[in-house]
């Protein structure tokens, strides 16, 4: 008898008795293997059992042989074989022998062979657990029955009667639950098709994780039973596998917060900062209503952390900590001054998910765009709260996406985010690419509060309704009308008048008509300022091409600006080695960086200042000096009326 078929009929003798047992076993072909080889290799064997979930190795009910293969290429640890065998590299036998492997660091994920070794048994032993037919414990009584009846007629009378009992049921590489939080999402309007590509390729532990589901499973759960802090690094898988297996390993302490990197526009403040689930009160759908820009004509889907201030208990009073409140919002990244539509129509631009402060956000619509939010309260458990919030750090540091204004917009994104985030059942049926749609069928599920916004009045209030100030712009335009004898009809028209054009009016208004005129001179410079930003981008990109000298200063500070900024949307930039969120021992490498890059991004923008008033076009450039004038201008006068009223001297 050969040594083969000697080793296959003592696997069939043990999966004989293994029958009876009903669980996994490994077998070790250590026939033709030293003493020490065999000890070596079955301790090696032990030690995998003993890291696998109990449950694991009473679902793979089988023997699996494992043998030493000699023929394998040098950067191959292991592999399934033949009749389901795990196979290993008979080149590292030698190191696992004599212990050098524990001791020889490599360039591999787990650090030497020998854990190499250990996790690639881990590996294999998940593939054929993920391809095992699983079934409801009743059920595999009734199989385990009819392998005990069908004992006596043979192997073949055994796969003859209980054949039809044994269709698959269930697997981890396609469970819909698990493809969502590795990054295969459901498609948007494309009946339950996922997609095709992971944009999860920051901070990951092995990028074979990202060739496909099953290799993502099998890598993810070697990292879950080898590494103490996967559980810190991947809260949401953590919580995934600990729930398959009811089961928990070996795991460090974890931090109740979580790093972040803010994206405001502040680059005199430290952008680094710490996010606590627990002070997270509500998460709202916050919702930039349309205008008249074909981007924007859908609306903009962002979600709002309504987050409590330090020491302040959760609660409804958390609505007013404004300053302490974030919103997620889902953008194209450009690294250009200029916005292509055929661009962003076939994913040049990437998708990140942006952490901003809600104060930025509101000025940005309301005051620069002049659009309106609306921010709706989401229906969540408590549970369902701090796994999204958990989710969305998750995705801030690990998500690097291609953005599709069609296809996988900011409501596609945010509606991804939120499955995997809560795994509510209600949102996998929903489809939408438009963010004021998404919102539309999370009110008709019951998922959001949209009754928040019944009256008007008090939304505004209580913050659920941000309005736009342009309602803010025509009342005080209609105070001008009331007072002064002007001829325009609209706010538009008043505020594309020349700036010298205005001042006329100026000393003939009363305080109430020359307050309502400051504001609006406020606005007529932000105008102006859009205006030029506008005007100097296209002299840029036009200047750029025909290598205007003139531009090269401002140009390349812009451009600087521009390449620098792009860690505040991908964070993972900042950190070398590691994966998943960052841990205490990377705090202070990252907080360093994150500040050296902050000041960089501070004195550009101060040298872009001093420089970009030069680039103007003489016209825009008088425009907006007159603009300055008036404000000065009207000012003053504002500080003589209110005197001569009586008021205390304004400052």
């Amino acid at each position: 008898m050969t040594r083969l078929a000697a080793w296959c009929c003592g696997v069939l003798l043990t999966l004989a008795t293994g029958l009876a047992q009903a669980q996994l076993r490994l077998l070790l072909d250590g026939d033709a293997l030293a003493a020490a080889e065999r000890q070596a290799s079955q301790t090696l064997l032990d030690e995998a059992m003993a890291a696998l979930p109990p449950s694991f190795i009473a679902r793979l009910d089988r023997v699996v042989g494992v043998s030493w293969r000699a023929d394998m290429p040098a950067d191959v640890y292991g592999q399934v074989g033949r009749f389901s065998g795990i196979e290993l590299n008979a080149a590292l036998l030698p190191r696992l022998v004599d212990g050098s492997a524990a001791r020889n660091r490599i360039g591999r994920a787990h650090g030497t062979q020998r854990q190499e070794l250990l996790a690639t048994l881990l590996h294999e032993l998940t593939h054929l657990y993920d391809r095992a037919r699983l079934w409801p414990t009743a059920e595999r009584q009734r199989i385990n029955q009819c392998r005990q009846r069908a004992r006596s007629t043979g192997l073949v009378g055994l796969a003859d009667e209980c054949r039809g009992q044994t269709e698959r049921r269930f697997t981890l590489s396609d469970d819909p639950r698990l493809l969502d939080l590795a990054g295969w999402a459901q498609r948007v309007g494309r009946r339950g098709a996922r997609d095709t590509d992971n944009g999860q390729v920051a901070r990951s532990p092995d990028d074979y994780e990202l060739r496909n589901a099953l290799e993502f499973v099998a890598v993810n759960l070697e990292y879950f039973l080898l590494d103490p802090s996967y559980a810190c690094r991947r809260p949401s898988l953590a919580r995934y596998w600990r729930e398959h297996f009811d089961w928990t390993p070996p795991t460090a302490t974890c931090a109740s917060d979580y790093p972040y990197l803010n994206a405001g526009r502040d680059f005199a403040r430290q952008p680094l900062g710490r996010l606590d689930p627990e002070r997270v009160y509500e998460v709202d759908y916050l919702l930039a209503e349309a205008n008249d820009a074909w981007m924007s004509r859908w609306g903009h889907s962002m979600l709002r952390l309504v987050v409590c201030a330090p020491g302040r208990p959760r609660g409804p009073d958390c609505r007013l900590d404004l300053d302490q409140h974030l919103v997620l919002s889902y953008r194209a990244f450009v690294g250009d001054l200029q916005l292509s539509s055929w661009d962003g129509l076939t994913g040049v631009y990437p998708s990140r998910l942006f952490v901003l402060p809600l104060e930025q956000v509101i000025d940005e619509y309301t005051k620069v765009e002049l659009r309106s939010l609306a921010s709706v309260p989401l229906r969540l458990s408590r549970d369902q709260l701090e796994q999204l919030v958990t989710r969305a750090v998750e995705q801030h540091w690990s998500y690097d996406g291609d953005y599709y204004f069609i296809s996988n917009n900011c409501a596609v994104e945010t509606l991804k985010l939120l499955r995997s985030g809560t795994g509510d059942p209600q949102l996998q049926a929903l489809d939408s690419i438009l963010p004021n749609g998404l919102l539309q069928l999370m009110d008709a599920r019951g998922l959001a509060n949209t009754s928040v916004l019944d009256d008007p009045r008090e939304a505004l209030r209580l913050g659920y309704r941000f309005d736009s100030f342009r309602e803010r712009y025509q009342a005080m335009f209609g105070v001008l009308r009331q007072r002064l004898p002007i001829s325009q009809g609209s706010v538009e028209a008043w505020l594309e008048q020349p700036a010298e054009d205005r001042r006329q009016w100026f000393s003939q208004a009363d305080l109430r008509a020359s307050a309502a005129l400051l504001l609006l001179e406020q606005a007529a410079l932000r105008r102006q300022l859009l205006l030029a930003q506008d005007e100097l981008k296209q002299r840029y990109l036009s200047g750029r091409a025909a290598g205007d000298p003139n531009l090269n200063k401002a140009g390349s500070a812009l451009e600087q600006i521009l390449a620098n900024s792009g860690f505040l949307s991908r964070p993972a930039e900042l950190l070398d080695g590691g994966y998943g969120l960052p841990q205490h021992s990377e705090w202070q490498g990252l907080e360093n960086r994150s500040r050296e890059r902050q000041q960089q991004l501070r004195q550009l923008s101060d040298e872009l200042d001093g420089e970009v008033r030069k680039l103007l076009e003489p016209g825009r450039l008088l425009e907006l000096e007159a603009n300055e004038a008036n404000l000065l201008a009207l000012g003053e006068h504002l500080r003589a009326l209110h005197k001569a009223s009586g008021g205390l001297e304004l400052p």
